[in-house]
């Protein structure tokens, strides 16, 4: 529980501090760390500030300052207190509240779009969340939690961003889940090739003065470069350690573990904060501006004092609301345009991009003194095979090709295992037909729930194949040459290349490929995607096409499938024009798309993105169809038909169709009375 949620006169023992560093060292120099025992005294009226009485002496807490702090109630290790222990518990009580409630960790893990980040979260805690080798897989919080070397971990994956600038729906998210949920720990996952790019967002959090713990991952492929990188140096540099990892193979994650006990326990004797030295001029403006912030004690008890000042200088308009809400926001506000006014006019820039710049000069200076020969000069594999799959005439004609192989084989191939399938469920209708007798049971499980979920099941065929090849695009990493590709046709029609990657997962499902629109950095090209989104052809559109197609145009059924898609894109591209020349005039922004380095996709990782595509499919054949299925099954089956009610619906069909069925006639007699029966069913009487 919460300290500020302590009843009156209890007594309590500490298990953990929350809050940023600053925070936590101002309160342990009062006494308040793990293991002490405090004492509620009062409240102070109209619920201001807590008074507790803690080694012989009282102090006051704010109610914000309370809430930081982690206890459990005293009486819990009564057993193990023997008396004159004054304010401190014995190392038996200690390792018990360690047991009980230090020992849970809150890890966050924060890192770039396309470093692994995911692959590591599912790795580490046995979870299988969807991952990808394009911008923008991760469009939401994934929360794991497990036990480890004695610890309960809950593991935060958080979307990827490249900074913490208020420029995305995703920087804002990943700031605010950090400040409002303070986790004990950071897990800052940095994609070893890009290290130059992926440490800026470690400056970042540097700047909010969090305990952070940097996994170097996909280092295989920075060792296949020869590059020799001294982390151990970079990690004295940066005061955080920084550590080898390979995702992907599960390699170095133990030790990452390991490594995040030690900071959480204040072990580690490389961990320090320290701070980005941005020289002298700026240095003066952040400290002016902190000096103001400080006057405020409950926003600074979550977040760092220093990182508001660096963000009032960069003009952070999310950090200007938080901060409009505290009485002397005025007094910030004034000294922040004044130091930006300054900085502006000796630098000759805007106070972000001098700040930006500022940030990467440090990075550049550490990675000189860490990194071995870290120029290369032969291309890498991702620039050879670009210079084919990206040419400028050949880039076209190849997707093209590859749009055509998808759907080509999605339904050429997937007809031989729709087949099986199909003699399949005819086999398992007509064997319990054998085994039951007639009867209303009989009819529920062959022509119900058989003959209705299997008329659906017969297509699951087609729509792995359809996930396979968005999964192989997916993970290759030529989801993002794609979107390079098809920019300028698609900024002739107002959409933004971006749009691309959740229009084409829109063929496998349309509300992920909503989700996904997270990506995108305006607000206008997010809106125009998700409404032309739905002209996408999803999977569970695939059944209905191919029905039509087998019974109307079995000639060329390839190429009409692929037509329907086509038309799908038409009128997309269409209605994306006119809205373009309506809705959202004056949406320009500048298209800025990371083209990540192509890699193999597994075999593994491409089953599991197929099967949990298709499994929602399955559950809907479960659920909603096998639901669908028995109610048309009722409506056609009842009310059932007496005899008068036979022989009136026979004379009068025999009069209207002039038939007369022969005695011998078995099929005849039978299809006769099951038309009589549809006839005079509700389904029958519905359709009149």
């Amino acid at each position: 529980m919460k300290l500020s949620e302590v009843k009156y006169s209890e007594t309590v023992i500490i298990t953990k501090i929350l809050g940023h560093g600053s925070f936590r060292k101002r309160i342990s120099e009062m006494g308040f760390v793990k293991g002490k025992e405090i004492k509620v005294i009062k409240n102070a009226p109209f619920n201001g500030p807590f008074e507790f009485k803690i080694l012989d002496y009282n102090v006051s807490l704010r109610k914000s300052e309370a809430d930081l702090i982690e206890v459990v109630p005293v009486g819990s290790f009564d057993e193990t207190l023997n008396g004159n222990h004054k304010g401190v518990i014995g190392v038996k009580t200690a390792l018990a509240v360690q047991s009980q409630k230090s020992h849970i960790i809150n890890v966050a893990l924060v890192g770039n779009p396309n470093c692994g980040k995911t692959t590591l979260f599912n790795h580490i805690s046995h979870s299988k969340e969807n991952v990808g080798n394009y911008t923008g897989v991760t469009v939401d919080i994934k929360r794991a939690e497990f036990k480890a070397k004695g610890y309960t971990f809950i593991f935060h994956d958080l979307p990827g961003t490249y900074s913490l600038t208020a420029y995305s729906e995703e920087e804002i998210f990943v700031r605010k889940f950090i400040y409002e949920q303070t986790p004990d720990i950071v897990i800052n996952v940095l994609d070893s090739t890009s290290l130059e790019r992926s440490l800026f967002l470690t400056t970042q959090l540097i700047d909010m003065d969090l305990r952070i713990v940097a996994a170097l991952n996909m280092y295989d492929e920075l060792e296949k470069k020869k590059i020799e990188f001294d982390y151990t140096g970079l990690s004295r540099l940066m005061g955080l350690p920084f550590l080898p990892t390979i995702s992907l193979k599960g390699i170095g994650l133990d030790r990452l573990t390991d490594k995040v006990i030690e900071v959480f326990e204040e072990r580690d004797k490389i961990t320090r904060h320290i701070h980005i030295n941005y020289g002298n001029d700026i240095e003066e403006s952040i400290q002016k501006i902190r000096l103001k912030i400080k006057e405020d004690k409950p926003i600074t008890d979550k977040i760092s004092s220093r990182f508001l000042a660096i963000k009032m200088l960069e003009k952070d308009r999310h950090i200007k609301e938080l901060l409009s809400q505290y009485p002397n926001f005025r007094d910030i506000e004034n000294t922040s345009m004044k130091e930006i006014r300054r900085i502006e006019v000796l630098f000759d820039e805007k106070s972000e991009t001098v700040i930006t710049d500022a940030k990467y000069g440090f990075i550049a200076g550490a990675l000189k003194e860490t990194f071995k020969n870290p120029f290369r000069k032969e291309k890498t594999r991702s620039e050879k095979i670009d210079n084919i799959l990206t040419h400028k005439y050949l880039g076209f004609p190849i997707f093209t090709a590859i749009l055509f192989l998808m759907f080509y084989a999605t339904f050429n191939l997937g007809s031989y295992p729709m087949n099986w399938i199909d003699n399949a469920v005819l086999w398992v209708n007509n064997f319990i037909s054998d085994i039951m007798d007639d009867g209303m049971l009989k009819d529920l499980i062959t022509n119900g729930i058989i003959s209705g979920a299997g008329s659906v099941l017969v297509f699951l065929p087609n729509i792995l194949i359809l996930f396979f090849f968005i999964s192989v695009l997916e993970e290759s990493g030529y989801m993002s040459r794609a979107a390079f590709i098809m920019d300028k046709i698609m900024h002739r029609f107002g959409l933004h290349g971006r749009s691309f990657i959740p229009l084409i997962m829109g063929f496998g499902c349309n509300v992920p490929a909503i989700l996904a629109t997270r990506s995108m950095r305006n607000r206008n090209d997010r809106i125009l995607t998700m409404l032309i989104i739905p002209f996408m052809s999803c999977s569970a559109r695939l059944p209905v096409y191919i029905l039509i197609i087998s019974a109307f145009f079995s000639k060329y059924e390839s190429l009409i499938l692929i037509g329907l898609y086509a038309l799908g894109i038409v009128f997309a591209f269409f209605t994306a024009s006119i809205l373009n020349k309506t809705m959202f005039k004056n949406k320009e922004t500048p298209f800025v798309m990371e083209l990540v380095s192509y890699r193999l996709p597994t075999m593994r990782t491409i089953i599991y993105h197929m099967w949990d595509k298709t499994s929602h499919y399955l559950k809907k054949i479960g659920t909603v169809i096998l639901l669908g299925a028995v109610i048309i099954w009722a409506l056609g089956y009842f009310p059932r038909e007496t005899e008068n009610s036979k022989q009136s619906a026979s004379t009068t069909e025999n009069m209207i169709t002039g038939i007369q069925y022969s005695p011998q006639s078995g099929s005849g007699t039978e299809t006769h009375g099951q038309s009589g029966q549809l006839a005079n069913s509700y389904l029958g009487r519905i359709g009149r």
